[in-house]
């Protein structure tokens, strides 16, 4: 029987680590396939003209499915595996996109956007998982924040291929790049196939010899005797026996002293980073840039394109430095800028800005103000900026590195879910908040990364460059509020370290039995 997997691809961490990230790359895709058409005359059309109230229900369904998805990773990942929950998501997103690709009315686009969201929600929540039990500690940091990379791609790429279209007559302006958004779907899908599946996840299934040639292929070359293969082959079967002897798998381990923390912490991350206000700058883009006073469909795509390009070349270098820099620190320097440029296109749309008239609806607009309309561009290009390179990357990184194993697939989907809640009810609320208090609605989201910023610092323990299973000792040092006192040494181990516990361990049950047999 063979492998089940390519060795020779186990071998490189990169290519194992970042090919799952085209999951992430889906939810880039839909990003773009709706604030490319926004502005469309043949999706207006067909659609039905559909207002903000309407549009907002129509975007909020693909995060409506997301969390239905998410929520289902914590029995999936569990049931089937990360590799083949990952694949299974891949086929879910083709079905979506041929509905949408056909959709000719509201309820048909909502129904695949549906379906579509439910594959978003579960690639979303297994890939960081999968990819933070397959990847050595020193670049796990690096690979998890290609997930965010690989949403940028998904945004640029979508968008573009809606741009090109734009010149096209009729529906097809809209219906090809829907169509065209099932081909990296199925080549996850397809080559998933060739990939290895977690380790961890083998060993929690008693399944320890598969693990080890894993592991083997991962980090030594085939070499079962190396000593990081040998480092972590021990700590996942530490790691997991520990886990097994503090009770069964449920829901209830979520709420368990030490755990309860992980998972406030997971999820309140994945809100803070849809209350950042990116989603303003991603789905609503031409909203933004309309009330900023850009008219003319065809500078709106190409400002837009701009900030889309940006977004994939300033998640670079957090993906380079992410373990060198620190999860901590992105955070709160990120949320801070953030906060900083909102609260100024805010006060530059408040002081320039009126009630008018575009494109037959009412808007907040600045009319005869360059500078005005151009400092704004600028500010929204900052913030891209900002998110990308701080909180984008490291809101997927963090909850899938803090979790125990017995409860990481639940949690991981649960924090995800979070995120999709969160996405859900700001795609629904926005565009009727730009319609009715404009402005301040920028005030709002700044408000909350400076609240986010604050959390952060007192709450959230540095967490880079452990493994996962040093990760426990983190949190075993307490400091629910002061989070900045635990060091970034705290929890490192030799193999030597490993060695000298599982020797302990070993002679502790030893005298446990001769008691038992006295």
């Amino acid at each position: 029987m063979g492998k089940g997997y390519n060795a020779a691809i186990a071998g490189n961490p990169y290519i194992v680590g970042s090919f799952a990230c085209i999951g992430g790359g889906l939810f880039g895709l839909d990003i773009s396939s709706m604030s490319g058409v926004l502005s469309n005359d043949a999706y207006k059309n067909t659609f039905g003209n559909p207002g903000s109230t309407a549009q907002g229900a129509i975007v909020a369904s693909m995060p409506a499915g997301s969390l239905v998805g998410a929520l289902a990773v914590s029995k999936l990942a569990d049931l089937m595996g990360r590799k083949k929950t990952i694949i299974l998501a891949g086929w879910i997103w083709v079905i979506g996109s041929i509905l949408q690709c056909a959709a000719v009315n509201r309820a048909m686009l909502v129904v695949g956007r549906i379906i579509s969201g439910m594959s978003v929600g579960l690639a979303s929540a297994t890939v960081p998982l999968y990819q933070s039990e397959i990847t050595p500690p020193a670049i796990r940091g690096r690979l998890v924040s290609m997930q965010q990379w690989s949403i940028t791609w998904g945004i640029l790429l979508q968008y573009f291929v809606e741009f090109g279209c734009s010149y096209i007559d009729g529906d097809a302006s809209f219906r090809i790049p829907w169509g065209l958004q099932m081909i990296p779907a199925i080549v996850l899908s397809l080559g998933m196939l060739v990939f290895p599946e977690s380790p961890r996840w083998l060993v929690d299934h008693d399944r320890e010899n598969e693990a080890l040639e894993i592991l083997a292929d991962l980090h030594g070359g085939g070499d079962q005797h190396n000593e990081l293969v040998q480092l972590e082959f021990a700590e996942i079967k530490e790691q997991v026996h520990f886990e097994r002897t503090e009770g069964a798998k449920s829901y209830l381990d979520l709420l368990k002293p030490g755990v309860f923390r992980r998972v406030t912490l997971g999820c309140s991350l994945q809100m803070w980073s849809q209350l950042s206000g990116m989603n303003i700058m991603m789905y609503y883009i031409i909203y933004v840039f309309q009330g900023a006073g850009l008219t003319g469909r065809r500078g709106n795509l190409i400002a837009d394109s701009v900030q889309y390009v940006l977004n994939v070349a300033f998640t670079i270098p957090a993906i380079i430095y992410i373990d060198r820099w620190g999860r901590r620190p992105m955070l709160i320097i990120g949320t801070l800028l953030m906060g900083f440029w909102l609260f100024l296109v805010g006060g530059l749309q408040g002081r320039y800005g009126h009630w008018g008239t575009v494109d037959d609806a009412t808007v907040w607009v600045i009319e005869g103000h360059d500078s005005a309309t151009k400092a704004i561009i600028v500010c929204s290009y900052f913030f891209v900026c900002s998110f990308a390179i701080t909180m984008g990357p490291v809101s997927w990184t963090y909850p899938a590195e803090i979790f125990p194993m017995r409860v990481r697939a639940k949690a991981v989907s649960i924090a995800t879910a979070t995120n999709w809640a969160f996405n859900f009810a700001l795609a629904f609320a926005v565009p009727p908040g730009l319609s009715n208090i404009a402005y301040k609605t920028y005030f709002i989201f700044g408000t909350f990364n400076f609240a986010a910023c604050i959390h952060i610092f007192f709450c959230f323990p540095e967490t880079a460059q452990r493994t996962l299973e040093e990760v426990e000792e983190i949190f075993a040092q307490g400091h629910i509020f002061t989070a900045w006192k635990i060091g970034r040494d705290v929890g490192k181990k030799t193999v030597q370290d490993v060695l000298k516990d599982g020797k302990a361990d070993s002679e502790h049950e030893e005298h446990v039995d001769e008691k038992v047999a006295v």
